[in-house]
């Protein structure tokens, strides 16, 4: 079967991937740098499944910055393209999506389009609207940064998504059902559940999820908060609540806040899919999350400061941008607002990030080595690394699983 993928970022390229096992994918994206490193057996992202997968010699996959070479004679189309959440707008920006679309059907008038970019509640049926005649599907993504791939290998449900407005039902429903099996087809777990439901349920799902995940994130942040500033041992009080098996002992090692290129977007889409509805959980959880980062930036200035001993402007010296283990990407990573933050404040803030290229980051002084980042007076550290033990003394963390 041909399947065409438009966009390779984590999604993207984990799904082509997938499908490639055993369909003929072609994968199209604008950066031409992603498509000649995927043509050399290299990904253009660290993810170590996809980086094993794509030195196979039995994928059948195709990279291309040639949209009708990607696109033509495709069964199935899956979008995968970025959808930034616009604050102006109070809403993410599909255009890449509708883009994409527009490009598939001139190509390939009768493919079956699957949506996997994250959209707003109720965003395939006016998709429908846009382009009638034409079958689209919305199939959400659970993946996580760094285990994209893992993730789809290994799924813990598959979900698709058929719009209300379908121009043909009996299409679109026998459609759901066979993108699911080519997803189930491609995984190495037998017997996934596979779900197909409403587009705008399906939609609801996504953004739903990411906004449970956030919701933890922030309550053991808050946890967090709490046993900080009343002296008590975080881990402790953690470890006492987590017993519980309604809890479990997983998703709970506090942080500098939720970041990530999803669930800082997903939860403030969510919210405002809330218009007309009553609602307070969604809207604490994205308050929650800011007034985690200012507590954050408020204790370690106060520690640098105290170690300055008055001694000009404390410096506030940032131990990696990239908050997952795994992960090369810092995209809207929590300790970006933190160093804002603290440079409010008057700290002067550095940052020790291997990955950065000569062009740094946002202005801040980037440190060359270790032993700078050991002369600031307070290192920011969002998860502990055996690299920080020479310098553990003027750590500030809220890991409770790094510490020594």
């Amino acid at each position: 079967m041909n399947i065409a993928v438009a966009g390779l970022g984590y999604v993207g390229l984990s799904v082509a991937v997938l499908l490639s096992q055993h369909n003929r994918v072609t994968a199209y994206d604008v950066a031409s740098g992603k498509v000649e490193m995927i043509s050399r057996g290299e990904s253009p992202i660290r993810d170590q499944e996809i980086e094993e997968y794509l030195l196979r010699d039995d994928l059948m996959l195709e990279a291309t910055s040639d949209e009708r070479r990607a696109y033509r004679n495709a069964r199935f189309a899956v979008i995968a393209t970025p959808t930034n959440y616009d604050p102006d707008r109070g809403s993410f920006d599909t255009s890449a999506v509708e883009e994409a679309v527009g490009s598939v059907l001139s190509y390939s008038p009768d493919a079956t389009v699957v949506v996997k970019s994250t959209v707003p509640v109720g965003y395939t049926d006016r998709l429908c609207g846009m382009f009638p005649g034409a079958c689209i599907l919305f199939s959400p993504e659970f993946l996580r940064e760094g285990h994209a791939l893992y993730d789809n290998l290994h799924p813990s449900r598959v979900v698709v998504g058929v719009p209300s407005s379908a121009s043909d039902p009996i299409r679109s429903r026998r459609d759901a059902g066979a993108f699911a099996r080519l997803l189930t087809g491609g995984a190495l777990d037998p017997g996934v559940e596979t779900i197909v439901m409403e587009a705008r349920e399906a939609e609801a799902v996504k953004l739903f999820a990411n906004t449970y995940l956030a919701t933890r994130v922030s309550f053991f942040n808050e946890l967090d908060t709490f046993a900080e500033e009343r002296g008590m041992d975080a881990s402790d009080l953690i470890r006492g609540v987590c017993a519980d098996p309604r809890v479990g002992d997983f998703y709970n090692n506090p942080s500098f806040g939720y970041g990530g290129y999803c669930l800082p977007k997903d939860t403030r889409q969510l919210l405002a899919d809330f218009a007309g509805v009553e609602q307070r959980v969604v809207s604490a959880t994205v308050e929650a999350n800011a007034v985690r980062k200012r507590h954050v930036a408020e204790a370690a200035m106060a520690a640098a400061r105290e170690r300055a001993g008055g001694r000009g402007r404390p410096t506030v010296g940032v131990y990696r941008l990239v908050m997952k283990a795994g992960s090369d990407n810092f995209r809207a990573a929590a300790v970006i607002d933190v160093m804002a933050e603290l440079e409010r404040m008057g700290a002067e803030v550095a940052v020790w990030e291997p990955t950065l290229g000569p062009e740094g980051f946002g202005g801040y002084r980037v440190l060359s080595s270790l032993e700078e980042l050991a002369a600031c007076d307070v290192v920011l550290a969002n998860r502990v690394t055996p690299e920080l033990r020479p310098m553990r003394d003027r750590v500030y963390t809220r890991d409770i699983y790094g510490k020594d």
